[in-house]
């Protein structure tokens, strides 16, 4: 690729909520590219990944995927576990305090990071590591001295804490070490290109490019991703809302959460969650709106190529096989009732208010029977929270979307 193909392969789906520091960011992207052909030096990236829990979904994996793109292309990748920024939780996209966790328990979580990591990174071209190196050895005046980089103000005008603010919700003080720790990562490592999601955008900003230039670095470039909807098409991508894509439980189950995703959906997982450069992402949605080639088809193909990223076309194919042979050849209907879930309804309240069941002790009867089933999986139990989005089956020939 030449330096232009670059840019705009690494600028593709990144949202900044602004245009011109989005231009900025490319520019200064080229430079770093272009004065890294000229000296043959690698740029140094990384992401940051705080192991908060066991499991990783398709959403995290957003950020890992534009890692893989600087890989491809050449450059020095850090997959950097967030073993201390973990202790302090950050609070970017949170409406209250993250529970503190214990040393025990992040280092039990990240034992099982790095290696889904690396159904999208190159194993042998990534560096792992944790950001304990250098953050135990701070001292109190060192913290000092980092927060007379910033201000109050500066802390209190975010989105989520303004928010908190205004609603009575408690701030705690160590919220606001987050930045700071996160910034410090980037002076540590001496970075040149930092990646991470839109709810990541004042900590790399305010973070790290400030504190590089107060330290006497080269402010790095932040690469802002888009945040993954989940597969209800509109909330992102979160195991608390049971929207996920997981990436570890097999290639049918991954395949067939794709295909749940609503229509809509198609354009931003094409450029966030694919290998596809930006030029083949828009032909194929300008056949798609067009009418010449079918919603299913492009969704199949969206599907196969996600599936192919984490367990390799050999599974893929398969995949698609018995997605085949369980939704089509069951003549799923094109067309079926709509119904909006709302928190907290259980199995049994969603069937009897989308009327495929017409009483209480029906539906908890239909449920024991194994003739209930949400995007082919069967619910087991009548009282428990309904899972997610997607089709809702009860028997044979009775459908709802649940969107």
């Amino acid at each position: 690729m030449n330096i232009d193909q670059q840019v705009e392969l690494l600028m593709q789906g990144t949202e900044y909520g602004d245009e011109t520091m989005k231009e900025t960011m490319a520019k200064e992207l080229r430079q770093r590219l272009i004065q890294s052909e000229k000296t043959g030096k690698p740029l140094r990236v990384y992401c940051g990944y705080d192991p908060t829990s066991t499991d990783l979904h398709l959403g995290h994996t957003i950020s890992m995927r534009k890692l893989r793109q600087f890989q491809d292309l050449g450059h020095e990748v850090t997959f950097l576990i967030g073993s201390y920024t973990a202790l302090v939780g950050d609070p970017s996209d949170k409406n209250k305090a993250r529970p503190l966790l214990t040393e025990e328990k992040i280092m039990e979580n990240a034992e099982t990071y790095a290696e889904q990591a690396f159904r999208v990174l190159d194993k042998e071209k990534t560096l792992v590591r944790y950001n304990g190196e250098w953050l135990s050895k701070l001292t109190l005046v060192d913290l000092i001295r980092l927060g007379q980089n910033f201000t109050v103000q500066q802390f209190l005008a975010r989105e989520n804490f303004a928010k908190r603010m205004e609603s009575g919700t408690p701030i705690f003080l160590h919220e606001t070490f987050y930045p700071l720790l996160q910034g410090y990562d980037a002076v540590a490592m001496e970075t040149d290109v930092q990646i991470g999601g839109s709810d990541q955008l004042f900590n790399i900003m305010m973070g790290g490019r400030k504190l590089q230039e107060a330290m006497g670095q080269k402010p790095l470039v932040g690469i802002i991703c888009g945040i993954l909807p989940g597969t209800d098409g509109t909330q992102r991508m979160s195991k608390s809302t049971g929207n996920i894509v997981p990436i570890n439980t097999g290639a049918e189950d991954m395949y067939g959460k794709v295909m749940s995703i609503p229509d809509s959906a198609m354009d931003i997982y094409f450029r966030l969650a694919t290998r596809y450069a930006p030029s083949a992402v828009d032909t194929l949605l300008s056949e798609l709106a067009s009418g010449s080639k079918h919603p299913r088809d492009v969704k199949m193909e969206l599907a196969r190529e996600i599936v192919s990223i984490f367990y390799g076309e050999d599974a893929a194919k398969p995949a698609e096989a018995a997605f085949i042979a369980l939704f089509q050849k069951k003549a799923i209907p094109d067309d079926m009732p709509e119904y909006e879930l709302e928190d907290g309804k259980t199995v049994l309240d969603v069937l009897t208010e989308t009327g495929l069941v017409d009483s209480r002790s029906n539906a908890r009867r239909m449920v024991k029977q194994n003739a209930v089933r949400l995007d082919g999986e069967k619910l087991t139990d009548a009282l428990a929270v309904f899972p997610k989005a997607g089709v809702l089956q009860v028997g044979k020939r009775k459908f709802v979307r649940v969107k």
